[in-house]
């Protein structure tokens, strides 16, 4: 075992994103949608775009900072690089409370969709196997990165077969009079974008992971930009297939009823493939987000704000920060409520990124790769959908 605290650069442009998409195909495609279509109604597919817009100002930002800064941390190191120590600890904070919720949750919808899988069991058991999943995933994440990176690779591609299946096996039955406008307001919009803005934030989870990547001033900006414009397309697909296969309504109905609304809208017989591939999605979340908020714990330990004994790396991995965040995650998970789990996550996900704007905006001029304009923008759409979620 090795004393040294230092990180192996093993993640080339594909592993990049393939962690991202790891970290952003989860609760966000399987169930945030049919939550803001409740929401916003058919108009779900522009608040999908406008989201899109937001992280794309957001991620423009997070990749300048990371290809000046290839640090484990994320935006922790660049606001004590760029604003001062506090605003680098209220970074910290915020991101380890709002990906500690996001963890619990997805570990907790697991559990759903595994109980749904097998129609039995009930609120306990879905606790259990919550639980049962975060300590299996800690264990691997505590092993390194490459053995989560296949284990990834392993979790996308179940995932993403599975929603193709939902989308070839649900287009002889797309009504295309489910795409008309209803009567959603500008708030509503504004709050389902809030919602699906959330779910798209995983693609931070790249930049997180700074030290461990290959040539990181060009394979970071770029796995980012690859990781959105997937998602965008993978969103806009599936959601308008699932608004085209019931409607809107129907698609919120079925959110409320099961918690799992592609199984519940796809034809009968790819319904058992669907609940595999929600499985292999909140599986894949859980490890994303174990990899990215210890990496945030061993930047803060470095400097002091979070014990010094999470700074410790054996072999490549951060072990002890991958256990104590295990721990943290488990505890949420135990709680055994997704409503809180989400609310922690939704508002502090939005302040976190806030600081990450303001941090791009500081850089100096030889560092900037956009326009101040963009995370100028990036950090008062982050603001506005933060009074949003308060005001709702």
């Amino acid at each position: 075992m090795s004393a040294d605290s230092s990180l192996k650069r093993v993640l080339g442009l594909p592993g990049a994103v393939a962690m991202g998409l790891g970290s952003i195909v989860g609760t966000g495609i399987f169930v945030t949608i049919g939550t803001a279509a409740g929401v916003a109604g058919s108009s779900l597919m522009i608040a999908i775009v406008l989201a899109a817009i937001i992280a794309t100002c957001n991620g423009l930002g997070s990749a300048q900072l990371a290809a000046a800064h290839p640090v484990s941390g994320g935006t922790y190191e660049y606001g004590y690089r760029t604003l001062g120590a506090w605003p680098g600890r209220i970074a910290g904070i915020t991101f380890v409370c709002a990906k500690t919720a996001s963890a619990a949750t997805a570990a907790l919808g697991f559990g759903g969709y595994v109980i749904a899988l097998v129609e039995r069991g009930d609120r306990t058991l879905q606790v259990g196997l919550a639980a049962g999943a975060v300590i299996v995933l800690t264990a691997i994440a505590a092993a390194g990165l490459q053995r989560s990176h296949r284990m990834n690779l392993v979790i996308i591609a179940v995932t993403l077969g599975a929603l193709l299946t939902f989308v070839i096996a649900s287009l002889p039955h797309v009504n295309t009079a489910h795409f008309e406008l209803g009567n959603a307001s500008a708030h509503d919009i504004a709050f389902a974008t809030a919602l699906v803005f959330v779910a798209y934030t995983g693609y931070g989870r790249i930049a997180t992971l700074g030290e461990e990547v290959r040539e990181p001033a060009r394979t970071i900006p770029r796995a980012i930009i690859i990781t959105l414009v997937a998602t965008l397309v993978l969103y806009l697909v599936v959601a308008s297939t699932a608004i085209g296969v019931a409607g809107a309504d129907a698609l919120a109905a079925a959110t409320r009823a099961t918690n799992a609304p592609l199984e519940a809208l796809a034809p009968a017989g790819v319904q058992p493939v669907i609940a595999v591939g929600a499985i292999t999605a909140m599986l894949g979340v859980i490890l994303n987000l174990l990899l990215g908020i210890s990496r945030v714990v061993l930047a803060m330990a470095r400097r002091g704000d979070m014990p010094k004994a999470l700074a410790h790396v054996d072999d490549g991995s951060p072990r002890r920060a991958v256990i104590a965040t295990g721990a943290v995650i488990l505890g949420l998970a135990l709680v055994g409520s997704i409503e809180t789990t989400w609310t922690v996550s939704a508002f502090t996900v939005l302040l976190y990124y806030g600081v990450t704007n303001l941090c791009a905006l500081r850089q100096p001029p030889e560092e900037r790769r956009v326009p101040r304009v963009v995370p100028a923008l990036g950090f008062l759409l982050c603001m506005l959908l933060a009074i949003v979620i308060v005001l709702r």
